[in-house]
């Protein structure tokens, strides 16, 4: 597979990731997901929030995207709940009204799934949330904001996995638009070019990026008993 071109921001943003150890690569002893796909990669982008300098940046980025990529939106909306610290950083540099969605509606009060204050729900609403691997979970927030009379029309994530089909989609499904600001393909190519991992891991992650399926029955003999969130 010809490996997508890396753009500056892109190039910025993955160094960030890997600096802050919010990606990981790992060949020998691969990751486990709850879904039980076995990876040679993990990505964890919680770990942004506790690093203001690189956080603050990422943030000045992805505000930037949506200034200049997206429809100029009424409100902010985080998904519950990795998406809610990035959507109130954002809707402060915009100095846009934040909204956050529950997965669900909380079960009691006013049985709220949308919180904050949308006096006119038919405006224009950016929903962030921190990553996006095949796109299933952003369904319930869009169909939430929708059912609520918003018009959604893009989706902001820090990091998208950006070696599935079905994440493409599922946005085309939903007629929304994805922005990332980097993937794992701009990551390797970082990792590559300033030598974070030795040569055997990083082609692993190459050909597992290329044919997960395919790695994943390759290095089924390396599983653990432990479950990566």
């Amino acid at each position: 597979m010809t490996q997508p071109a890396v753009t500056p921001q892109a190039k910025e943003a993955a160094r960030i990731l890997l600096d802050t150890k919010s990606v990981l690569f790992n060949a020998a002893e691969p990751f486990v997901f709850t879904s039980g796909r076995l990876s040679p990669v993990y990505v964890d982008c919680r770990r942004l929030i506790s690093f203001p300098a690189e956080r603050a940046r990422l943030m000045d980025m992805a505000a930037a995207i949506i200034r200049d990529e997206c429809d100029d939106p009424d409100y902010i909306a985080g998904g519950e709940t990795a998406g809610i610290p990035y959507a109130a950083f954002i809707a402060e540099r915009l100095q846009k009204p934040m909204l956050y969605v529950r997965k669900q509606p909380k079960g009691f009060g006013r049985m709220a799934q949308i919180e904050g204050c949308m006096d006119d729900p038919a405006k224009k609403v950016v929903l962030v949330e921190d990553l996006q691997s095949e796109g299933t979970s952003k369904k319930r927030f869009v169909d939430a904001l929708r059912q609520a009379g918003a018009r959604i029309d893009d989706i902001v994530v820090i990091f998208h996995y950006g070696i599935f089909p079905s994440s493409n989609e599922h946005m085309a499904a939903m007629n929304v638009r994805l922005h990332a600001l980097a993937t794992w393909w701009d990551v390797l190519a970082v990792a590559r070019e300033h030598h974070y991992f030795d040569e055997d891991t990083l082609s692993s992650v190459e050909a597992f990026l290329n044919d997960p399926t395919g790695w994943e029955a390759q290095n089924e003999h390396k599983r653990k008993e432990s479950v990566s969130s």
